[in-house]
């Protein structure tokens, strides 16, 4: 029994929450970009959204590449230039200083949302959960911190790394696996998987909208001035580079 739970909860459910992550997003990208939006309430108790905004999505944004990053690097490809273990003690700090500056971030958010009544008001079911499960999953994060530090020869790691490298390339290893790692662990690794699942269905799908492609781009853009010329001249178009 024990066995097929592990193979569904991390080589199934892996795939079902990617599967619902792309084709999600893919849909409502193609479809529905005007319904999705951040709702922001910024203009409500705005310097605590400012500090809890800044340090959260500092803080997120390195956690992601870091997971990325510690997870999907073959050990070949690191191995040159690291070992396991500096590996390891490196995810330990780094993750733990952006883990925190994170948390903090989060939880003042959280508070505003859940302690402001106008800013409750204004909030829907899905905001509220959404916040609470990414303070959940950061929580579960940092509680791993302490049994990392009792495995600093950099097994746990790589038996993560195998894992995750195993289903991003159709190859999952045995779930077995997995079942000599601490409870923080397996709990972060299906909360994580399950954000996936529900990014299309809640705000985190504005982050598509990210205008990353405005990076590349080249040219002039047209821009005719609003004012209003004596004697009826016709209003000259203006050409400024494209920033």
């Amino acid at each position: 029994m024990r066995d097929q739970i592990f193979h569904i909860l991390f080589v199934w459910y892996p795939y079902f929450c990617l599967t619902a992550f792309l084709m999600g997003s893919l849909i409502r990208f193609d479809r529905e970009q005007y319904t999705w939006k951040a709702s922001s309430s910024q203009i409500l108790r705005k310097k605590q959204l400012q500090w809890g905004s800044n340090l959260f999505h500092f803080g997120i944004l390195f956690l992601l590449l870091g997971h990325t990053v510690g997870l999907l690097t073959p050990k070949a490809v690191y191995s040159i230039f690291i070992t396991a273990p500096q590996k390891q003690m490196l995810a330990i700090i780094a993750g733990g200083i952006a883990g925190t500056i994170c948390f903090i971030g989060l939880s003042l958010l959280l508070h505003r949302r859940l302690f402001d009544v106008r800013i409750r008001q204004t909030s829907t079911f899905m905001d509220l959960s959404v916040l609470f499960i990414l303070w959940v999953q950061l929580s579960l994060g940092l509680i791993t911190l302490p049994f990392s530090l009792q495995h600093t020869d950099g097994s746990v790691m790589i038996t993560l790394s195998h894992w995750a490298q195993g289903i991003l390339t159709l190859q999952p290893v045995d779930a077995k696996t997995l079942q000599g790692l601490d409870w923080p662990y397996l709990v972060h690794l299906v909360l994580g998987m399950t954000i996936f699942l529900i990014f299309p269905f809640s705000r985190l799908v504005h982050i598509w909208s990210a205008p990353v492609w405005y990076l590349g781009r080249r040219g002039y853009q047209v821009v005719r001035t609003r004012r209003a010329l004596s004697g009826g001249e016709a209003r000259r178009p203006t050409q400024h580079p494209a920033e």
